[in-house]
């Protein structure tokens, strides 16, 4: 007498999730990345804000530079002139000196505009560089952050599905039946249609070889047997085959619709089953549940 076998509804469950699980580590590996973008951009800022430091301290020591060499220039003048009122003879030469000085002033002055100008023209091509590549990563962060937010709702929808698919699968399980064989053998569970034979193989118990077996002269092989149909009766969904399995024929006559044809293999400890959902003229068509545990060839 054997027990009927515990469903392994953890084996669905695991199967079932990996599409969530997929989608989670996508989700967490966007999050990251958008994390790393945010912290780039508050790099950038304090690049920018440390530029225009330097810049107005460079500015501040220019002027400074500028502001010594124009009192070393006015002292310059100044000797100059009292020299040329106390010595009236020099004062050609004074003059010169004083003009060469000035002329010489003048050109600093102009170099040091020109400096600065290249300077203030350089910063503002660097703020500018600065921030587009801002704004880059802001665009880039705000895009990932809309990503993220649309995996979560597909992640959402995922888990939706799985738990529908699940409560399909228990709904499903919990109406199908287990009946004796025509060895008197407690059968396992008995499916009737595609559904219920997907949830069959969903649990994982047995190995199921579906079939559609015309009435021909010579046997058909199906999974680990062959098999013959004899007779088939549509108004009484009855039926009559053959199997053929370890050189030795045995017949099954006059069987119903889903009743459990059970037979036994050398290699296998518990009996195979051949279920016949639908009886047609000269065609039947069911399943046949193998053991998942078989001795090697």
């Amino acid at each position: 007498m054997h027990t009927e076998p515990e469903p392994k509804v953890d084996s669905i469950t695991r199967h079932l999730n990996l599409p969530a699980v997929a989608a989670l580590t996508l989700c967490f590996t966007l999050i990251g990345s958008n994390l790393y973008l945010h912290s780039r951009s508050n790099d950038i800022e304090e690049e920018l804000r440390q530029t225009r430091t330097a810049f107005k301290n460079e500015l501040v020591k220019v002027q400074r530079n500028a502001m010594v060499k124009e009192e070393e220039y006015q002292r310059t003048v100044a000797d100059l002139r009292r020299e040329i009122e106390e010595t009236g003879a020099r004062s050609a030469q004074a003059e010169t000196v004083a003009s060469n000085a000035s002329s010489a002033a003048k050109r600093y002055s102009d170099d040091l505009a020109k400096r600065l100008r290249n300077q203030a023209a350089a910063l503002q091509e660097q703020h500018r560089v600065l921030s587009t590549q801002l704004g880059e990563m802001r665009n880039v962060a705000d895009t990932t952050e809309q990503r993220v937010s649309g995996i979560a709702s597909d992640v959402s929808a995922v888990r939706a599905g799985v738990n529908q698919a699940r409560t399909d699968v228990d709904r499903t399980l919990s109406e199908l039946r287990s009946v004796r064989g025509d060895m008197g053998l407690q059968s396992g569970l008995i499916a009737t249609n595609a559904k219920e034979l997907a949830a069959l193989r969903a649990l994982g118990d047995r190995d199921y070889i579906e079939f559609d077996l015309p009435k021909t002269k010579s046997p058909q092989r199906v999974g680990d047997v062959s098999m013959l149909l004899r007779k088939s009766d549509q108004k009484r969904n009855r039926f009559t085959i053959e199997l053929i399995a370890n050189d030795k024929t045995v017949e099954k006559k006059d069987r119903n619709i889903n009743e459990p044809v059970q037979f036994y293999l050398a290699r296998a400890r518990m009996p195979y089953e051949i279920v016949v959902n639908e009886v047609r003229k000269d065609r039947i068509v069911g399943y046949m549940a193998a053991p998942k545990l078989r001795a090697a060839r």
